[in-house]
Protein backbone atom coordinates (compact mmCIF):
# COMPACT_ATOMS: atom_id res chain seq x y z
CA UNK A 1 0.00 0.00 0.00
CA UNK A 2 1.48 3.18 -1.08
CA UNK A 3 1.51 5.98 1.48
CA UNK A 4 2.13 9.30 0.95
CA UNK A 5 4.96 10.86 4.00
CA UNK A 6 4.82 14.50 5.08
CA UNK A 7 7.63 16.67 6.45
CA UNK A 8 8.23 20.57 7.55
CA UNK A 9 5.61 21.29 9.37
CA UNK A 10 6.33 23.64 12.92
CA UNK A 11 6.09 26.68 14.52
CA UNK A 12 7.34 30.04 12.92
CA UNK A 13 6.59 33.33 13.63
CA UNK A 14 4.59 35.86 10.91
CA UNK A 15 6.43 37.19 7.79
CA UNK A 16 8.62 33.52 8.49
CA UNK A 17 9.17 30.69 6.27
CA UNK A 18 8.54 26.92 5.96
CA UNK A 19 8.96 24.32 3.02
CA UNK A 20 6.24 21.19 3.41
CA UNK A 21 7.80 17.93 1.61
CA UNK A 22 5.70 15.21 0.63
CA UNK A 23 7.00 11.47 -1.13
CA UNK A 24 5.31 8.48 -1.51
CA UNK A 25 6.58 5.47 0.85
CA UNK A 26 7.44 3.49 -2.43
CA UNK A 27 8.03 3.55 -5.89
CA UNK A 28 5.00 3.90 -8.33
CA UNK A 29 4.39 4.09 -11.76
CA UNK A 30 3.09 6.94 -12.43
CA UNK A 31 1.53 10.12 -10.98
CA UNK A 32 -0.83 12.91 -12.45
CA UNK A 33 -1.68 15.80 -10.06
CA UNK A 34 -0.38 16.67 -6.80
CA UNK A 35 -1.70 19.07 -4.50
CA UNK A 36 -1.68 20.99 -0.74
CA UNK A 37 -4.74 21.13 1.45
CA UNK A 38 -5.28 22.78 4.58
CA UNK A 39 -7.70 22.62 7.74
CA UNK A 40 -8.21 25.22 10.53
CA UNK A 41 -9.72 24.48 13.57
CA UNK A 42 -13.33 24.00 13.40
CA UNK A 43 -13.09 24.94 9.42
CA UNK A 44 -13.49 22.53 6.63
CA UNK A 45 -10.31 21.57 4.45
CA UNK A 46 -9.94 23.63 1.73
CA UNK A 47 -7.04 23.69 -1.63
CA UNK A 48 -3.66 25.24 -0.89
CA UNK A 49 -1.88 24.56 -4.55
CA UNK A 50 -2.05 21.75 -6.81
CA UNK A 51 0.50 20.99 -9.70
CA UNK A 52 0.13 19.02 -12.67
CA UNK A 53 2.62 16.07 -14.01
CA UNK A 54 3.46 18.83 -16.68
CA UNK A 55 4.12 21.55 -14.14
CA UNK A 56 1.23 23.65 -14.60
CA UNK A 57 0.56 25.37 -10.66
CA UNK A 58 -2.71 26.38 -9.55
CA UNK A 59 -3.12 28.55 -6.23
CA UNK A 60 -5.79 29.58 -3.93
CA UNK A 61 -6.15 33.44 -3.78
CA UNK A 62 -5.01 33.73 -0.42
CA UNK A 63 -1.78 32.37 -1.30
CA UNK A 64 -0.82 33.78 -4.57
CA UNK A 65 2.65 35.31 -4.30
CA UNK A 66 3.63 33.98 -1.09
CA UNK A 67 3.32 30.30 -1.49
CA UNK A 68 5.08 28.15 -4.61
CA UNK A 69 4.29 24.15 -4.83
CA UNK A 70 6.92 22.58 -7.02
CA UNK A 71 7.89 18.85 -7.52
CA UNK A 72 10.56 16.97 -8.54
CA UNK A 73 9.27 13.75 -10.62
CA UNK A 74 12.70 11.48 -10.05
CA UNK A 75 11.58 11.78 -6.19
CA UNK A 76 7.97 11.39 -6.77
CA UNK A 77 7.91 14.24 -4.32
CA UNK A 78 5.64 17.66 -3.94
CA UNK A 79 6.92 20.61 -2.25
CA UNK A 80 5.48 23.46 -0.26
CA UNK A 81 7.41 27.12 0.21
CA UNK A 82 5.83 29.35 2.09
CA UNK A 83 6.81 32.64 2.74
CA UNK A 84 5.83 35.63 4.53
CA UNK A 85 3.90 33.55 6.88
CA UNK A 86 0.45 34.77 8.26
CA UNK A 87 -1.08 33.72 11.68
CA UNK A 88 -4.31 33.14 9.20
CA UNK A 89 -1.82 30.40 7.67
CA UNK A 90 -1.60 28.27 10.88
CA UNK A 91 -3.22 24.60 9.99
CA UNK A 92 -3.02 21.14 9.20
CA UNK A 93 -1.68 21.00 6.20
CA UNK A 94 -2.13 17.80 3.82
CA UNK A 95 -0.60 16.50 0.66
CA UNK A 96 -3.06 14.67 -1.83
CA UNK A 97 -1.85 12.67 -5.33
CA UNK A 98 -3.21 10.75 -8.16
CA UNK A 99 -0.98 7.28 -8.16
CA UNK A 100 -1.02 4.64 -10.67
CA UNK A 101 0.47 1.96 -8.90
CA UNK A 102 2.51 -0.85 -9.94
CA UNK A 103 -0.52 -3.40 -11.52
CA UNK A 104 -3.20 -1.29 -10.68
CA UNK A 105 -5.48 -0.59 -13.59
CA UNK A 106 -6.60 2.89 -12.59
CA UNK A 107 -5.31 6.44 -10.86
CA UNK A 108 -6.41 6.32 -6.95
CA UNK A 109 -6.21 9.43 -5.02
CA UNK A 110 -3.67 9.36 -1.87
CA UNK A 111 -4.04 11.35 1.20
CA UNK A 112 -0.77 12.50 3.66
CA UNK A 113 -1.23 11.92 7.60
CA UNK A 114 -0.95 16.10 8.06
CA UNK A 115 1.64 18.60 9.45
CA UNK A 116 0.70 21.14 11.53
CA UNK A 117 1.95 24.63 10.29
CA UNK A 118 1.55 27.11 13.27
CA UNK A 119 2.23 31.02 12.45
CA UNK A 120 2.13 32.83 15.68
CA UNK A 121 1.71 36.64 15.72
Amino acid sequence: QVQLVESGGGLVQAGGSLRLSCGTSRNVFSINSMGWYRQAPGKQRVLVATITGGGRTNYADSVKGRFTISRDNAKNTVYLQMDSLKPEDTAVYYCTAEILGFGAVRFLDYWGQGTQVTVSS
